[in-house]
């Protein structure tokens, strides 16, 4: 048997070094000079806090789904969110920054707890009239407050507004704001901010990204090389680094992205159409539902490829107590199949009651948030036809 012949991988090895052999003093030197050109993939890897090969090849993947320049992994949503707000301040020019307020709860935390509380900075909201989000009342909120950065998000949560984001950047851009769109729900499948001049594009990638239940990441995306500089910068010194293991393995899950998610869509509708036709159900929130109030956005920004996998909808009652019963009633039925889980994006179908995790801000005890999997369409609606007949 031959020696020394090495295994070609089709794979990136995993490079789980904290530190990286820079073999001698003049390459030490120069890794150290090149480290302040902030290269994503630079010629020598020095720590694994600043940059790792393994991080790079999915932040590659990444760049190849979204169309965008450059893409900036860190170890969750929020840490990416903190990234990408981070990089706007700046002590001597603050600004105001206006923010949706129909966003992420983490997000809005993040916002009262770190900009406003310990950060003092000069936050807005911007509120929707009834289901839908004005262009009109905004462009007027841009003319009086010309803020610095404005952030929104595609599809809302859990209400699933859906406003035309392609106007609400081009308005915004024009009063000389910085967009920044978190693009969860929608996913670069539906619909790419950058291609409509958002600065920064933001993704959960514990979502649909990766999309089976077992990865923690965030990513930020754009094209400016003076924000990607900016991006990398704040995550070494804050340390958001994601872990060599976790990219490694979303760089497997990546490859099934548009798949995965086609089917998402798919079995979205479906189900949507079948709660919206059942006597124990209400309301059915689904911007493909021509009932919808935002479906024409939706429809205008999605091209009609799909629209998300979340579906929200409200069982029937007399009063709220029958709704309350209804709903736990449910929960208790399908939840060996359908689990109670606090996320969203999985293969696997999961829910979530929407009064008990927004309280007051939506007191509706018998609404419910699905996360619709990849399951067999027909299981899914069998599960689900059957809770529902059940109930009292």
């Amino acid at each position: 048997m031959e020696k020394n012949i090495k295994p070609l991988a089709t794979r990136t090895p995993i490079y789980r070094d904290t530190g990286f052999h820079l073999v001698d003093i003049p390459t030490m030197q120069r890794a150290f000079a090149n480290e302040q050109d902030y290269s994503r993939n630079p010629e020598f890897y020095i720590y694994g806090r600043y940059r790792n090969p393994n991080v790079a090849a999915a932040e590659e993947m990444i760049m190849a789904i979204e169309g965008s320049n450059w893409s900036v992994l860190a170890q969750s949503g929020l840490a990416a969110i903190d990234i990408a707000l981070s990089i706007f301040q700046e002590k001597s020019k603050p600004g105001k920054w206006l923010f949706f307020s129909e966003i992420y709860g983490g997000t809005n935390h993040f916002i009262d707890n770190v900009l406003i509380n310990r950060r003092g900075m000069d936050v807005h909201r911007f509120f929707p009239d009834g289901d839908e989000y004005s262009i009109d009342k905004f462009e007027a909120t841009l003319r009086e407050l010309k803020p610095k950065v404005v952030l929104f998000e595609a599809i809302s949560n859990p209400m699933l507004i859906t406003l035309d984001g392609d106007k609400f950047i081009e308005v915004a851009k024009r009063y000389g704001a910085r967009v920044i769109v978190d693009n969860t729900f929608a996913t670069p499948f539906l619909w790419k901010p950058l291609d409509s001049g958002a600065d920064i594009v933001l993704h959960s990638v514990t979502k649909y990204l990766a999309g089976h239940g077992s990865i923690s990441a965030g990513v930020l995306s754009g094209n400016c090389p003076e924000l990607e500089k900016a991006a990398l910068e704040y995550r070494k010194l804050v340390g958001h680094m994601l872990s060599p293991d976790d990219a490694a393995r979303l760089c497997e899950q990546l490859k099934t992205f548009d798949l995965r998610f086609h089917k998402h869509c798919h079995n979205a509708a479906e189900l949507a159409n079948f709660l919206a036709g059942h006597e124990k159900i209400s309301t059915v929130l689904y911007p493909g539902l021509t009932d919808h109030s935002t479906h024409q956005n939706a429809s205008k920004l999605f091209n009609n490829k799909g629209f998300g996998a979340i579906i929200t909808f409200d069982l029937a009652g007399v009063d709220n107590s029958q709704k309350q019963m209804r709903c736990n009633q449910f929960i208790n039925l399908v939840k060996d199949e359908i689990p109670l889980v606090p996320t969203l994006g999985d293969a696997d179908s999961t829910l979530m009651p929407i009064e008990p995790v927004w309280g007051d801000k939506f007191p509706y005890p018998g609404m419910i948030r699905l996360s619709v999997g990849i399951e067999n369409t027909d299981s899914l609606i069998s599960t689900i036809g059957q809770a529902l007949n059940s109930i009292e």
